[in-house]
């Protein structure tokens, strides 16, 4: 699907008439709509009305090159000189196999706003041609960007007569050009004159190119714009991502995810400068793969929902990818959509970065999922651990490689759980995917100890403990007491998952049967949360989840699969 403009339009209507005063790109054939009339031999016989009532098969196009022709610049003003009632509304038509969008704006020329009548209004219209493919949320984007540069126009327009000064350039070197055959020549000159005409020529650059906006129009006003659409291509191997990927990839954002930068940090000072908010910059002072969103939050004094905002800021627009924070117990394994033929380009940008190194040596190390804890040599560790992640992050930002969670799956029996809804009822607690960013009861962020993947350094006796005080559990000191208490936790558990269950040893051990059981209540263990995830919602440390899997590992299963919250970043759905 091509997302970028056919072309832009400028469009005026006042009480002088309507115009078409500019178009880029405008080195088309615009005799071509007559072409076919001019060579009509007058003297040929009339057609038969046979002939007149068959259907016509072939379908006109007005697209060429992916430039829009077929419209002379009488039909183009006709059509987008709207009338007062669809001003400051969303204007869309189609053609043929064209679309054109736009958002007609309503100004008051400055020169004549002390007259009562309506002399001094002028609609403004600025249309860009799509294909009559593209999406519904790539007519929105342009829609708003429409409406964007009328309400900079209205505003330049009162504050200095910006547009009136324009417009007069332009109608006067048309009546100039009037004696040239094409308009091709006016349109030149006005480039050359007006900074208006400018503005849209870079306007139109921008939005083909990398669909990332940045007009300065009269020198006074900054115009910043993203197309998404586009701007994600450079990234993601071509792949086209619509708004709406990027807000449910949000949505799925948690205190435990980490930010990745697809820039250096010194390469977004444009930026963050002027208009931006200082808290972004205040924000990427602080910024480190290693670090988790709440750690981030914690160290550059923000709130966690303003590092949210933020973070989302940055992934709309291209700058970052979502990624959970680089560490030791990471294991990573080649994408399957790395590009990593002979002729690469990525393998000469890596050797610049790294000139001593060759990415296919490097990366081949990762054919299999393995750990960073495991590539390193306890004797260097400090430089290679260095080395090493830098390697790891520059991969990770050209999506050469995936990370792989542990996700877990309570399998009591050969066939799975024997009634899949008993697990449903234990508990209600939402899926995190599910909630959306805003609105999550996330607590605010402090600064935490972090040992392995970020989970929280408390003692395993004081875990226990809480976890004693939670249940309103006291321990008997017989076997029958015991055995009842035990038959209590399971107690939500059909007769044939609750014995398979009680053949396990680890369940002699009250701490080890209520750990499960809590999380067997909550969820955790059909599949949808990886160790990770768990380790964060439920503030339990690695080990602690890794040993409960082995001594209920008769039934418990595990695999390993990518996040799902964040598989749009890695460029591989």
């Amino acid at each position: 699907m091509e997302v970028s403009p056919l072309s832009i339009i400028l469009v005026k209507s006042d009480s002088k008439g309507d115009r078409l005063l500019f178009r880029y790109p405008f080195d088309t054939n615009e005799n071509q709509e007559t072409d076919d009339k001019a060579r009509k031999n007058p003297y040929t016989l009339p057609i038969a009305e046979e002939t007149l009532q068959s259907p016509i098969i072939a379908a006109s196009s007005n697209i060429t090159n992916g430039v829009l022709t077929g419209f002379s610049d009488e039909v183009l003003s006709s059509l987008f000189a709207v009338k007062t009632d669809l001003c400051n509304k969303k204007f869309e038509l189609k053609v043929n196999d064209v679309r054109f969008v736009s958002h007609p704006t309503l100004l008051q020329l400055k020169t004549r706003q002390t007259e009562k009548d309506d002399s001094g209004i002028m609609l403004i219209n600025i249309v860009f041609t799509l294909s009559a493919l593209a999406s519904h949320s790539v007519v929105r984007c342009y829609h708003d960007l429409s409406q964007r540069l009328g309400l900079i126009l209205r505003h330049e327009e009162k504050r200095c007569g910006y547009v009136s000064e324009q417009i007069q350039i332009m109608m006067s070197t048309h009546d100039d050009c009037t004696t040239s055959s094409t308009s091709s020549a006016a349109f030149q000159v006005i480039l050359e004159k007006c900074t208006l005409a400018q503005n849209i020529k870079k306007l139109y650059s921008d939005l083909c190119g990398s669909g990332l906006v940045n007009v300065r129009l009269n020198r006074w006003i900054t115009l910043s714009f993203c197309l998404p659409q586009k701007a994600h291509q450079w990234h993601l191997g071509g792949q086209i991502v619509e708004p709406e990927d990027i807000d449910r990839c949000l949505q799925a954002l948690r205190p435990y995810h980490s930010l990745l930068l697809l820039h250096p940090v010194e390469h977004l000072i444009d930026f963050t400068c002027l208009d931006s908010s200082p808290s972004l910059a205040k924000m990427l002072r602080e910024y480190s793969p290693m670090k988790n969103l709440q750690t981030l939050s914690a160290d550059s004094d923000l709130t966690l929902n303003h590092v949210f905002e933020l973070a989302a800021h940055l992934v709309y627009w291209a700058k970052a990818t979502i990624i959970f924070p680089v560490c030791g117990t990471n294991r990573y394994v080649i994408s399957p959509t790395a590009s990593l033929h002979h002729n690469s380009p990525l393998l000469n940008k890596f050797s610049k970065v790294f000139p001593d190194l060759s990415l296919i040596k490097v990366i081949q190390e990762f054919s299999v999922p393995t750990s960073l804890s495991s590539k390193l040599n306890p004797i260097s560790k400090n430089n290679m651990e260095s080395l090493l992640v830098r390697n790891i992050i520059w991969m990770l930002q050209h999506h050469l490689l995936l990370q792989l969670h542990t996700y877990i799956e309570y399998m009591p029996t050969d066939s799975g759980a024997t009634a899949s809804k008993t697990l449903k009822k234990f508990g209600k607690t939402p899926s995190p995917r599910t909630s959306s960013v805003l609105s999550a009861s996330y607590p605010e962020p402090s600064i935490r100890t972090e040992s392995e993947s970020g989970a929280s350094t408390l003692s395993e006796a004081t875990e226990i403990f809480r976890n004693l005080n939670m249940e309103n559990a006291s321990f008997a000191s017989t076997d029958d007491d015991k055995h009842d208490y035990q038959e209590e936790l399971l107690l939500d558990f059909p007769d044939e998952e609750r014995s398979q269950i009680f053949k396990i040893p680890a369940t002699n051990m009250p701490e080890d049967l209520q750990l499960f059981a809590r999380l067997c209540r909550k969820g955790y263990f059909e599949g949808n949360h990886h160790i990770e995830e768990i380790m964060y919602l439920e503030n339990l440390r690695r080990s602690q989840i890794t040993q409960l899997l082995d001594k209920f590992r008769d039934v418990l299963i595990t695999y390993d699969t990518e996040d799902p919250a964040i598989a749009m970043f890695s460029c591989t759905n």
